[in-house]
């Protein structure tokens, strides 16, 4: 039993994750394409506000306070009980609440694999493509140095 719980909380953390990194747009589209259900009782916010983020030098010196970062957060309940939470970095509101009622979705076993298709699945793909790209990009500016050895020694 403490094996699936911990598989389950894993999974939701995954997707939680990639709705995080994703664009509010691209959430509101593939949503509106999924015809899921938008209707939820606002528990929080959508609220924006600041965190402070902090850093560590080299990983593993003491910590410092880097500067704030703006995070909109939400929370939602669905008719059907199943409340639902985001915190997503930047001032979108539409998908800081849209991914709370993912969350809250995601949460009955019923809706779990739809939610994953319509919207996790196209999310992490794009995610990936973006990803690949930035590194095919990065990699085409990789400058290699040798030393050539000169015939005088």
């Amino acid at each position: 039993m403490r094996g699936q719980e911990a598989s389950e909380q894993a999974e939701r953390k995954a997707v939680m994750a990639t709705l995080a990194q994703s664009s509010g747009d691209d959430i509101v589209r593939l949503w509106d394409e999924a015809g899921l259900p938008s209707e939820a009782e606002l528990l929080r916010g959508p609220e924006t506000g600041l965190v402070t983020v902090r850093g560590r030098i080299g990983g593993g010196g003491a910590p410092f306070n880097v500067g704030e970062a703006t995070v909109t957060r939400a929370t939602v309940r669905l008719a059907s009980g199943q409340v639902g939470h985001c915190y997503s970095l930047g001032r979108d509101r539409e998908k800081a609440r849209l991914a709370a009622i993912a969350d809250a979705l995601w949460q009955d076993p019923a809706r779990r694999g739809e939610i994953k298709a319509k919207i996790v699945a196209p999310l992490q793909a794009a995610l990936a493509e973006a990803r690949d790209k930035r590194r095919a990009e990065t990699a085409a500016t990789k400058v290699d140095f040798f030393t050539m050895v000169r015939g005088e020694d």
